[in-house]
């Protein structure tokens, strides 16, 4: 059973930094893609960053570019998110997401999820 655990959430001032966790377990994490979607208050779920099945290949939305960086830690399962210079916009539920073979980096192609970690960028 493939399971997700988001952690490190929390709250922020615009500008600050925070580094999410998402370990993955009851799959082999070498071939599946990673995603982290975010999905903030009467707004539709949107992906913010996918990882490659290889771990090998990144993959960012426009809004996050430069800011966000995605990373993976083989030897323990789990998938990061680095966030910096954040913005009262990024305040969102934040998921992570697993995909054997995902057309992109959207939440519509993505099937597994963790239970999702809040964080708020105060202004």
């Amino acid at each position: 059973e493939v399971q997700l655990v988001e952690s490190g959430g929390g709250l922020v001032q615009a500008g600050g930094s925070l580094r999410l966790s998402c370990a993955a377990s009851g799959f082999t994490f070498d071939d599946y893609v990673i995603g982290w979607f975010r999905q903030a208050p009467g707004k539709e779920r949107e992906g913010v960053s996918c990882i490659s099945s290889s771990h090998s290949s990144t993959d960012y939305a426009d809004s996050v570019k430069g800011r966000f960086t995605i990373s993976s830690d083989n030897a323990k399962n789990t998938v990061y998110l680095q966030m910096n210079s954040l913005k009262p916009e990024d305040t969102a539920v934040y998921y992570c997401a697993a995909s054997r073979e995902p057309r992109s980096c959207s939440p519509y192609d993505f099937g597994s999820w963790g239970q999702g970690t809040q964080v708020t960028v105060s202004s």
